[in-house]
């Protein structure tokens, strides 16, 4: 592709409404352009990229044994309505109408769809197990679409799902995927850590999330340096069990007008945060319940979720905490709450706390959680963080930030229940499926590449996913000798299978420069007058700070080296051990 004839404008400065250096990078180096909040069109750079991580998934997931299938975007309500799931999706589903006012949605996922096909597809042990997949469109209504196409409205996705007879065939499909999952992202260039995770909406019994760590990652994940341990903050445990704490006198009535956060709490009764227990009320599938955390802490609402087997929880507004507590918002307590109690385990035991009195401007002291209130469970219900200790080997866990690119799920039976997804044993004796469900932002995955590969020039692409992998530049376009040489190049790369792109504009040198460390293909050729004069035209990887001069007869063969060098660099780290392996949920 020659420049001159290309959709691509480079930009100077960095788009107002981009946040991150990625989405700045995408924006300048012409490969998406914003259509609205959360919506873009690709450019034929862009999409060239788009196309190889693709075509990556694609070979992995074949070379897994998963079938490619295409299901329709547009799916009708009354399959979610049949899972479940239409309700628990909320606002964040895109939802219409027909013509015959049949209520649709835009799916944002696909296991309603998926499980009804292979129920009525499959009816014999002999045909599993059954893999399958898909690359689609999927739509969510974001609240706040940010960072480009990591939190857009429409993007792509690389979906699977596993269909087997038992658990432990499941456990064998969820694996593959796994080691599937971590060619993927390594043939792609990144650098991803898997970490145990939440289900979530979807569900499941086990999962773990593909994480590249980035500063402007939207996740907290734990992990532990010594043990390997690693978990979102939506799902990490820590260690520890509260010690045996003096049985204090009897509580106490205290007045605290206006004092209602932990600060001034802690000023009030000059004493440490984590000796006070917040009272959180929520309502959990509509029904209102109290959660307590040590002060210094923060309730963890999937972990919540998790202990109270809710399909939504959420917290309560003011009315409903003046209702239940007799105090306004602030004054909480556990001490004669007649609603559900669930307490963090690291209070379990304990003695001579500060709470809420439900009561305003009033506050308990000398509180003993066993003695003055009821508790009907303890469990984790904290957000883990840096400090914390590890729950496999107790020493000190690390928090970091890390963008999901890939999620993989153990889900049971819960769809094959829902949709009658059954086959027939040896013995003739009807089973239900077994199934995994494994997801990959396509879009996010390119993106998420140039967040953990660029520098201050601009993208690094591996050359595995680069929109070409020889940036070919011109400097004479008027000199007949050089512009035969870059002719001569561009058909020798081309006929051994390397994409060029060629910049033939009428630019200045530094120009060129500055727009090819921009768009950073991994090789960059310079042709010019007076590089010929000296030799040859000149090669330079965008990772080296050195240039060689190489003699143009041998220009092609060089180039092609130093691309198949970088390929089977890629290729050998895809070829390595898992770092981990998945695990049993």
């Amino acid at each position: 592709m020659r420049w001159s004839r290309a959709l691509l404008n480079t930009l100077r400065d960095d788009p107002q409404e981009a946040e991150i250096n990625s989405h700045k990078l995408m924006v300048r180096a012409g490969l998406v352009r914003k259509v609205a909040g959360g919506l873009y069109t690709f450019l034929p750079l862009g999409l060239r990229a788009l196309h190889k991580v693709t075509r990556i998934i694609r070979e992995e997931m074949d070379r897994a044994g998963a079938q490619e299938i295409l299901m329709p975007a547009l799916q009708p309500a009354e399959l979610w309505e049949r899972s479940g799931r239409l309700a628990a999706m909320g606002p964040g589903m895109f939802r219409l109408k027909d013509r015959a006012e049949r209520l649709m949605t835009l799916g944002p996922t696909h296991e309603e769809v998926v499980t009804s096909l292979l129920a009525g597809e499959v009816s014999s042990y002999r045909q599993l197990p059954c893999t399958v997949y898909q690359v689609q469109t999927k739509f969510r209504d974001e609240i706040r679409p940010r960072f480009g196409l990591m939190r857009a409205k429409e993007f792509i996705m690389k979906d699977a799902y596993s269909f087997d007879t038992s658990m432990e065939a499941a456990d064998r499909s969820y694996q593959a995927m796994y080691d599937a999952y971590t060619r993927i992202f390594q043939r792609c260039g990144l650098r991803v850590k898997p970490v145990e995770a939440d289900t979530g909406d979807i569900g499941g019994s086990w999962s773990h999330e593909f994480m590249v760590l980035a500063d402007s990652g939207e996740d907290g994940i734990v992990d532990c340096a010594a043990c390997g341990y690693a978990a979102n903050q939506e799902r990490a445990e820590r260690m520890g069990k509260p010690a045996a704490e003096a049985a204090c006198p009897p509580l106490s009535e205290v007045p605290t007008p206006g004092v209602r956060t932990i600060e001034d709490l802690t000023a009030f009764f000059d004493c440490a945060p984590d000796r006070f227990i917040k009272t959180l009320i929520y309502l959990a599938d509509g029904k209102p319940v109290a959660a307590l955390v040590p002060g210094d802490r923060d309730v963890n609402e999937h972990k919540l979720k998790r202990l109270l087997n809710a399909s939504k929880i959420e917290l309560a507004d003011e009315e409903t905490i003046f209702r239940v507590t007799g105090a306004p918002v602030g004054f909480a307590g556990p001490a004669g709450l007649s609603i559900p109690v669930y307490a963090d385990q690291s209070l379990e035991g304990a003695e001579d706390r500060v709470t809420g009195a439900n009561r305003a401007d009033t506050h308990y002291r000398q509180v003993s959680l066993a003695r003055d209130a009821r508790v009907t469970a303890y469990g984790d219900l904290t957000v883990v963080g840096s400090g914390d200790l590890c729950p496999r080997c107790g020493k000190p866990l690390q928090l970091r930030r890390g963008i999901e690119v890939g999620h993989v799920f153990k889900l049971g039976t819960k769809y094959s229940e829902s949709f009658d997804a059954v086959y027939l044993n040896e013995k003739g004796q009807s089973e239900q499926m077994v199934m995994g469900c494994y997801g990959i932002g396509v879009t996010r995955t390119l993106q998420a590449v140039i967040e953990q590969s660029h520098d201050a020039d601009g993208i690094i692409w591996p050359v595995s996913v680069a929109p070409f992998a020889v940036s070919l530049l011109l400097l004479d376009p008027r000199d007949e000798r050089v512009y035969d040489v870059v002719a001569q190049l561009e058909a020798e790369l081309e006929a051994c299978g390397i994409d060029v792109f060629v910049d033939d504009r009428e630019e200045r040198p530094g120009v060129k420069f500055k727009d090819a460390d921009l768009i950073g293909c991994p090789v960059r050729v310079v042709a010019g007058a007076k590089g010929l004069a000296k030799g040859g035209v000149e090669i330079k990887l965008r990772t080296g700070k050195e240039s060689e001069i190489v003699p143009v007869e041998q220009a092609a063969a060089a180039i092609a080296d130093r691309v198949k060098a970088l390929t089977s660099a890629l290729s050998a780290k895809a070829d390595e051990p898992a770092a981990c392996e998945a695990g049993n949920g």
